[in-house]
């Protein structure tokens, strides 16, 4: 399911959806410094990041989507299952998303980009040709 060539190989992995090989961010995947600088092109590939103005827009709508319903499992899992308080079930996700919101904004980015990009395992080393 997540090996190479797969979309959630590129997504969960932080690859460029096109080659699987290159990065498509300028540091680590839950690094606080430059959280939110992309690379303008794949280094492998050469795949441009930015298609077109404002083309990420509609992973703010993926990101919202996907993290609304996993704050709803999770304080109910906690709450329920575990038998914690809703406080501390909301202290503890809060505590997660602060700590995994970087990583949440570029999974985002990677399912949109993913949506309009498919793999092409010859794709790799065509930089700068």
């Amino acid at each position: 399911m997540c090996k190479k060539g797969s979309k959630s190989y590129s997504v969960f992995a932080l690859k460029c959806p096109r080659c699987h090989e290159g990065e498509m961010f300028e540091t680590g995947s839950w690094s606080f410094v430059k959280p939110f600088d992309m690379l303008q092109r794949c280094p492998q590939c050469d795949l441009n990041y930015f298609p077109e103005p404002g083309y990420y827009y509609g992973a703010m709508f993926i990101s919202y989507i996907w993290t609304a319903w996993f704050c709803l499992f999770f304080v109910a899992m906690v709450h329920w299952i575990l038998g914690w308080g809703l406080n501390m079930a909301f202290g503890l996700l809060i505590a997660f998303l602060a700590i995994n919101f970087v990583y949440i904004f570029r999974i985002s980015r990677l399912m949109w980009l993913n949506l309009n990009v498919r793999y092409d395992p010859n794709a790799a080393g065509k930089a700068g040709k």
